[in-house]
């Protein structure tokens, strides 16, 4: 047979990651630093009718929020292609993220060390859905940097879920996350393969 042929004539496959996190902890800036075509923002201005309903003291600067999603794509292979969803990050549009969820093989939680608190409705949210996911802590300038692991005992993650620093803007650090999120959900998803077989 052909090999080229062969090649040529499989259907492409594609996959499904989910970026996810509090308001203005960098989900956006993530999306668009990996993405190989323009990033769909669904991006709208802060106004002064956010005031009360956004706490927006921890993010001063911040003039844009995500009101749906963001949308990338990453071209691993002639034959795989990887779509990333970023979820809204203010809790009222948290409705959204059982949809944006839906057939993704796992997430990645960005989290921000200034506000870490913002980190556990995502995580609480993953853990209920079984939806296999990742803590990537972005180094923003400025912020105060700490080791790993006292962040993971901060925000009581189980030692078996892998956590990274990440830079959200570097292309690099992102592609590092993306590939450890796909390598644990491979894991999870052979370990339950394997206990399904006994």
């Amino acid at each position: 047979m052909d090999y080229a042929r062969s090649s040529a004539s499989r259907s492409a496959a594609s996959t499904k990651i989910v970026i996810a996190g509090g308001f203005g902890v960098g989900k956006t800036t993530l999306v668009g630093s990996v993405s190989e075509i323009m990033p769909l923002r669904t991006e709208a201005l802060v106004t002064n009718e956010s005031e009360g309903v956004d706490d927006l003291a921890s993010v001063p600067t911040k003039s844009t929020t995500t009101v749906a999603m963001d949308f990338g794509r990453i071209t691993l292979a002639e034959d795989l292609v990887l779509y990333l969803f970023g979820t809204p990050g203010q809790r009222r549009f948290w409705f959204m993220w059982d949809d944006l969820c839906l057939g993704a093989i796992g997430a990645i939680v960005l989290v921000d060390t200034a506000r870490l608190d913002d980190a556990f409705s995502a995580l609480d949210y993953f853990e209920s859905k079984g939806l296999p996911f990742i803590v990537a802590v972005n180094q923003f300038d400025g912020t105060d940097r700490f080791p790993l692991e006292e962040i993971r005992a901060a925000l009581a993650i189980p030692a078996a879920i892998p956590m990274i620093a990440i830079d959200a803007r570097d292309r690099d650090s992102c592609k590092q996350a993306l590939i450890r999120i796909t390598e644990y959900s491979l894991e999870q998803l052979s370990a339950q393969m394997v206990t399904a077989a006994y």
